[in-house]
Formats: C-alpha cells, sequence, structure tokens
C-alpha cells in the first residue's frame, strides 16, 4: 500500500462517518503511526478520537528487512519491550512526534501479559507496576497529555490483574470477546461494566478464520477451531448469514464494549466491513446459536430483525 492509497482509505473512513483511529508504533515499525498522522493531518483535531500504544522502543536498525514480524514495508527501526516510566514517556514523546500531534486521545499499554512474554512476563510486569509504568500513564492522564489510559491486548487475564493496579478508561481487547469464543466474559467484561471501563474489541474474526483465511491467533487454525467455525458456517446458511457479518455484530451487544476495531488493507475492503456490520441478521438466527450451545448460554445477543 502506498502513502497515496493509505491516505485515500482514510479519507473513505472518514466519509463512511468514522471517527476513531487507532495504531501503535510497532505496526510497520513506525510506518503505521507516520501515515496515520499524515493522512488526519488536514483534520480538525477534536473532530476525531486517535489512540496508539506504549511498551515498546523503536529502535533504528538497519538491518530490517520486507516481512520482518510480517510487516510488508516495515521501516528501519526495530522493537526493543520497556514499560519502564522513562519508556513508557519516551513512546508516547516519539508517537507525538510521528503522529504530527500535540495530543493522543488514548494511550494503550501494548502486549503485555503471558501470552507475548512467557517466562519473562514477570520481568515486564515489575516494569510496568514497581518500575512505573502506571505511574507514568496516570501522570499523562491527569495532565491533561492524554484523555484516557488503558491496555491493549489479546490475554484478558492480565486486564484483571491490571485493573487492580491502574484506573483504566478502556481496554482493547483482541481475540477474547468474539462470536468463536468468549473467554473473557467472565469475570472481565462484568468487571468492566461495573467499573465503568470502556471495552474496544479487536480481532472479531479471530485472525482472520472467521472471514475465511484459516488462521487462528496469527497462525494456521488448530483442529478443533475449525470444527467450531464450520459449525458456525452451517449455522449462517441456513439463515442466510454471512459469518463475517454475525462476528462483527456479535460483541456490540455486550453493554460494555463501546466499539470494534476492524482493519482494512483497501477501500473495497472497508466498504466490505461497513455492509457485514450494517447486514440484518434475523433474531432467530441469534437465538439458533444459543440453542445449538454455539456461544456462552449467558453472553447477550444483539436484537437482530423480525
Amino acid at each position: 500500500m502506498s502513502w497515496a492509497d493509505s491516505e485515500a482509505l482514510v479519507d473513505a473512513a472518514w466519509c463512511a462517518g468514522l471517527r476513531y483511529f487507532d495504531t501503535a508504533p510497532y505496526y510497520g515499525y513506525t510506518l503505521s503511526e507516520r501515515r496515520t498522522g499524515q493522512a488526519l493531518s488536514t483534520r480538525a483535531r477534536e473532530a476525531f478520537s486517535l489512540s496508539t500504544k506504549v511498551g515498546r522502543l523503536m529502535c533504528p536498525d538497519a538491518s530490517v528487512q520486507p516481512g520482518d514480524d510480517g510487516w510488508a514495508e516495515p521501516l528501519p527501526f526495530r522493537p526493543i519491550f520497556d514499560y519502564t516510566y522513562g519508556g513508557v514517556m519516551r513512546s508516547y514523546e516519539d508517537s507525538l512526534q510521528r503522529l504530527g500531534t500535540a495530543r493522543i486521545d488514548i494511550l494503550y499499554v501494548h502486549d503485555i501479559g503471558a501470552m507475548t512474554h512467557g517466562d519473562r512476563h514477570s520481568h515486564y510486569w515489575t516494569q510496568l507496576t514497581q518500575g512505573g509504568g502506571f505511574r507514568a500513564l496516570t501522570q499523562l492522564r491527569e495532565s491533561g497529555a492524554v484523555r484516557a489510559i488503558g491496555l491493549g491486548v489479546n490475554e484478558w487475564e492480565i486486564v484483571v490483574d491490571a485493573m487492580n493496579e491502574a484506573a483504566l478508561d478502556v481496554v482493547l481487547l483482541a481475540g477474547r470477546y468474539t462470536l468463536l469464543e468468549q473467554t473473557a466474559l467472565e469475570p472481565l467484561l462484568d468487571a468492566c461494566l461495573r467499573a465503568e471501563t470502556a471495552v474496544v474489541v479487536g480481532g472479531v474474526f479471530n485472525s482472520g478464520v472467521l472471514a475465511g483465511n484459516g488462521k487462528f491467533n496469527y497462525g494456521d487454525a488448530p483442529a478443533d477451531v475449525i470444527i467450531k467455525v464450520q459449525r458456525l458456517r452451517d449455522l449462517c446458511w441456513r439463515f442466510d448469514v454471512p459469518l463475517p457479518a454475525a462476528a462483527l455484530q456479535f460483541p456490540f451487544a455486550h453493554p460494555a464494549v463501546v466499539s470494534c476495531v476492524v482493519g482494512a488493507r483497501s477501500i473495497a475492503q472497508l466498504h466490505q466491513n461497513l455492509a457485514w456490520a450494517e447486514r440484518p441478521i434475523p433474531t432467530q438466527y441469534w437465538q439458533a446459536l444459543r440453542d445449538e450451545g454455539l456461544i456462552a448460554a449467558d453472553a447477550p445477543v444483539p436484537k437482530g430483525q423480525p
């Protein structure tokens, strides 16, 4: 995707009424922030909400090649994890520069947790807690430099831990509250509702398996996931419902969920996502999901169409 293509994509999203844009230093090794900032630079700053993330410092590295970490066009910077007070502050300031803005609305801690760090998790968690990472985020919010703080993660358990350490305004949770799995329903989403912590759902297609690409959690989908996806697809066929449309609409039924982040590589894909979001789905379909045990019995579902 060229710079012109990315600007055209943001323009199309804007014309469609979208006003929340999410990025991160890690995406494209800083390329995403640069392109997002450029594409939004002509918009009135108060007209949209912008989120980015901390937890990785992007360090110059001439050895970066296309394909590193899966990025097609990475810039010559390589990530170094740093959740300390100084690391959070530097990451925030670097993001302001790349985005070309004086304010970030939401600042997420990116990819903290055992899924990301394995046996190094306790080390990085200590940076975030005792090392001042959460303190830096809280100071940025109290000073008005950011409006909200939270976590942007793929595992719900770490959010529960974080809510015991800091008052989080919002959580971007990818892949754990979807049509395919609702592992975050209890206790996380209910806890967020009680604490008035907003939930933004990412990964509604679970890395694409619900959109037909066979991927789950960034790798090939295992057999049990493929079997469940086929059951979901069979039910969709019975009611003439596109599976991606059901996947995109399902999370919004939970009262803690305020938004879904769905990526797009082209204007055509953006329009397809919007069409799925607006596709009428009959009430009987949502009831059939429960009847066949394909979703948690207590998971809220959209009202649906008669």
